[in-house]
């Protein structure tokens, strides 16, 4: 048995769909997770995504024996306005259905934030009680139609530890009123601990019935450097921010080059029997000071067999 590794396209947002697939497969990934393609996020309206085009995308990822692993929407829940809510849903069963269509396994969905407002969101610890149960419930009712859809699809929709769901307690506190099996988290398993400080095992322990995909990816405390300008770097972190209220800024560095325990992860995973994705998430094009996909893929590739083969050596 060997990883399921895949990368997400925000590693390479100039790429064409040919040309993930042409490197995807040339440095030994299984498959890619779709959130973007040549910078656009909507995948719903890219050219190449169209109905008629659909029938070629998948002979050609047939022809390789590579996979989509699955869609990552900016679908979301957290607006207060219901009419926002329904047209998130809305286009998110449009996910589902092109994601049945490419063969993926899910979408990934946002919960995000508790309390936004419109310069972003507020600190958790200042978010009321009132106002966490109310958006905590807006998420669970949009996770659980959405649910409800991808079943008889085969489809999971996964909500992303990304934002305010960045803390874990945040999440289970809402899984627990989901009662769609097709629902589940992607556990992007540097959030909770870059974020919230949250132990890995303690993340886990939470969330662990539901985590059906990973993200990975690496930080130090503070970057002694920037590459690039100031206004490329902010241009980016602005479009990050219109996309989703949740996204916050960490200094990352290539896998394994950093703070993060990624053993320990693996280790959790591994006794565990996780059988899901393994994602890398390197965040290009919200930070392209950070360096190129041809450098960060094939390194994680390696290193994630690296840690696989390790536990297994240990067990």
């Amino acid at each position: 048995m060997k990883p399921k590794v895949s990368f997400s396209t925000l590693s390479c947002p100039d790429w064409s769909f040919q040309q993930i697939i042409e490197h995807g497969t040339s440095y030994g990934y299984d498959g890619v997770e779709i959130r973007l393609l040549q910078r656009q996020a909507d995948l719903l309206g890219h050219p190449d995504l169209q109905a008629s085009q659909l029938d070629t995308r998948c002979r050609e990822l047939s022809d390789a024996g590579f996979r989509i692993s699955g869609l990552a929407s900016s679908v979301s829940f957290d607006s207060p306005d219901s009419g926002v809510r329904t047209s998130q849903i809305e286009t998110g069963k449009r996910y589902l259905d092109l994601a049945r269509i490419l063969g993926a396994d899910f979408i990934r969905v946002f919960g995000d934030v508790l309390q936004p407002t419109d310069s972003g969101s507020v600190p958790l610890s200042e978010v009321s009680p009132q106002q966490r149960r109310t958006t905590i419930a807006q998420v669970a009712e949009g996770l659980q139609a959405l649910g409800e859809y991808a079943e008889p699809l085969g489809l999971d929709v996964l909500v992303e530890t990304h934002g305010d769901y960045s803390n874990s307690a945040v999440v289970l506190e809402t899984l627990e009123t989901v009662e769609s099996p097709a629902v589940g988290v992607l556990w992007d398993t540097h959030h909770p601990w870059r974020f919230c400080d949250e132990n890995l095992s303690l993340t886990f322990e939470r969330l662990r019935p539901w985590v059906r995909s990973t993200h990975w990816k690496d930080s130090v405390t503070r970057r002694e450097s920037v590459a690039n300008s100031e206004a490329e770097h902010d241009a980016a972190a602005t479009a990050a921010h219109n996309l989703m209220t949740g996204h916050r800024h960490a200094d990352y560095v290539l896998f394994r080059g950093g703070e993060f325990p990624a053993a320990e992860c693996m280790w959790l995973l591994r006794n565990a029997d996780y059988a899901g994705w393994f994602c890398y998430e390197w965040e290009k094009m919200w930070h392209p000071e950070i360096e190129d996909p041809e450098i960060a893929l094939p390194l994680f590739r390696s290193k994630i067999h690296e840690l696989w083969t390790m536990v297994d050596d240990r067990r």
